[in-house]
């Protein structure tokens, strides 16, 4: 026992960001454990994966764009990905920038009349290194040219499109979870939000994620901040699949009878004055793992690729 909870570090980080996914239940210690060793699994995965890459081209460094490639058939996740990295960009510009403390960098003009006024060049050339530049993989079309076309700031490309309306699906989701929350609730669930793998816990997560022995190469910081992003990708991604489970259990319990299946009287529709429903139970182990093997299902046109030849199908972990 004791050997486990020295290997689970992250229930608190799990247990917040499965309240965040819709998970207003308290978990067992059983279920953010075996969340935390798949996550684990998944990390250590991808880790080889970008030691691999990152052996044949002669480097034992691995890059961002290693990690990235793990995951490059997930448009919308690489999409919020390379939106997290550029606005990270922006946040170190800015801070750059005020540690400099120019006027110049806040975008303040000389007013020739001895004053102070807003706006002029200084403010153009602010905005211009402020700007949320986009994050360019090496994989792509573009990037096989010498040349790029320049950028109209009123034109958005597909992948952005298919972004913004993952983005508006999250936030759908995210707002029929808080609706129906007290003002302690949402506050407490805002809290959650920032919930991290990594951030100010560095070396807790070099030392979990096994940097010096899955691989050689020394993280970056940003190596180091994709993967937090990920892991609450991640753990977000399992919550939400058991508890699609979980709610199909319980509304076949619901409509069978549950354990008392033998009992044939039909049940009656909850009235008005009726007592509540017993207490909403959290998800458990057992949905964990159901999800977990719904998501490593391979696609049916990835096994009918193999279908009449000798080729055994792969059993890679699938990442998520």
């Amino acid at each position: 026992m004791a050997d486990n909870s020295k290997q689970h570090k992250y229930r608190q980080e799990i247990q917040q960001m499965m309240y965040v996914s819709g998970e207003t239940g308290e978990p067992s210690v059983e279920t953010t454990a075996m969340i935390e060793e798949i996550v684990r699994q998944q990390v250590i995965e991808m880790l080889r994966n970008c030691t691999e890459l990152a052996a044949r081209r002669g480097s034992r460094s691995i890059t961002i764009n290693d990690l990235i490639f793990q995951i490059r058939d997930d448009a919308p996740k690489v999409s919020r990905l390379r939106t997290f990295l550029s606005w990270k960009d922006v946040r170190k510009s800015a801070k750059d920038s005020d540690d400099k403390g120019g006027d110049a960098d806040l975008g303040v003009a000389d007013d020739p009349a001895g004053g102070v006024m807003p706006g002029g060049p200084a403010v153009e050339e602010a905005a211009k290194k402020n700007k949320k530049a986009k994050v360019k993989l090496p994989w792509e079309p573009t990037s096989y040219y010498s040349q790029e076309v320049p950028e109209r700031d009123d034109e958005e490309d597909e992948e952005e499109e298919e972004m913004n309306h993952i983005t508006l699906q999250r936030l759908r989701k995210a707002d029929e979870r808080t609706k129906a929350m007290t003002k302690e609730e949402y506050v407490t669930w805002s809290e959650y939000r920032q919930a991290s793998f990594t951030y100010r816990k560095g070396k807790r997560f070099r030392e979990w994620a096994g940097f010096g022995i899955v691989t050689d190469s020394k993280p970056s910081d940003d190596i180091v901040d994709i993967l937090g992003f990920l892991t609450f990708e991640m753990v977000q991604t399992l919550t939400e699949e058991a508890l699609k489970i979980k709610e199909q259990e319980d509304l076949w319990k619901e409509r069978s009878g549950g354990e008392n299946s033998g009992n044939k009287k039909r049940k009656l529709a909850q009235g008005l004055f009726d007592p509540p429903n017993e207490g909403k139970t959290p998800v458990e182990s057992r949905h964990i793992q159901e999800a977990f093997r719904r998501l490593q299902t391979r696609p049916k046109k990835s096994r009918a690729m193999l279908n009449g030849t000798n080729l055994q199908q792969r059993t890679n972990l699938k990442l998520f």
